[in-house]
């Protein structure tokens, strides 16, 4: 079966390349607003469910993967900042704080009609850095396309105290332990 990659994300398709599976990348168009009542980790579930759906009628015959994260602490969420602006208010508000990073995943099997999905959550304890740091590290890596403003793959990781989870790959986006998991529950031999 093709598997099919609900995204245009570098760092969800640098990770799926570990898996040494030929696949491709398709653009879902979702709209990400969290319903209202919904809880971060339902928002990740439910988008990363109609991302793989978005673009599953496209592909029959397939395996099609989607995938979101959210970052919050408690209920107040931390998207993609789009700015620099936005990014250094993010990290200021996380100082010091622990957030969880809760990444959804969810494999369409378009020929079964057969949907899997998961959350896989990481939880991360900022350290107590310096508004001069903050500044310093967007600067430097420019993490305006991620949730939480904070890349770990990256010079991210020295804002970071702790981090604990159960899959290291779900805080970069796309949890590798659950996705190998699931293709094999769809017949697929791994490694």
């Amino acid at each position: 079966m093709k598997i099919i990659l609900a995204s245009t994300s570098a760092y969800r398709r640098m990770l799926l390349e570990r898996l040494a599976l030929p696949f491709e990348t398709d653009r879902p168009e979702v709209d990400e607003t969290p319903l209202p009542g919904e809880t971060p980790p339902q928002t990740a579930e439910r988008l990363a469910v109609e991302k793989a759906r978005a673009v599953a009628g496209r592909h029959p015959g397939a395996l099609v993967i989607g995938s979101d994260q959210v970052a919050h602490i408690g209920s107040e969420v931390f998207g993609k900042p789009g700015t620099v602006e936005r990014a250094v208010a993010q990290l200021q508000r996380m100082r010091g704080q622990t957030v969880v990073f809760h990444t959804a995943l969810a494999l369409i099997n378009t020929t079964s009609g057969r949907v899997q999905c998961t959350g896989v959550p990481t939880i991360v304890r900022m350290r107590r850095y310096s508004d001069d740091e903050i500044v310093r590290y967007v600067d430097k890596e420019r993490p305006l396309d991620c949730a939480g403003s904070a890349k770990s793959e990256g010079l991210g990781i020295t804002l970071l105290d702790a981090l604990s989870g159960d899959d290291p790959t779900a805080l970069v986006g796309l949890p590798l332990i659950e996705l190998s998991r699931m293709l094999r529950n769809e017949g697929l031999a791994l490694p």
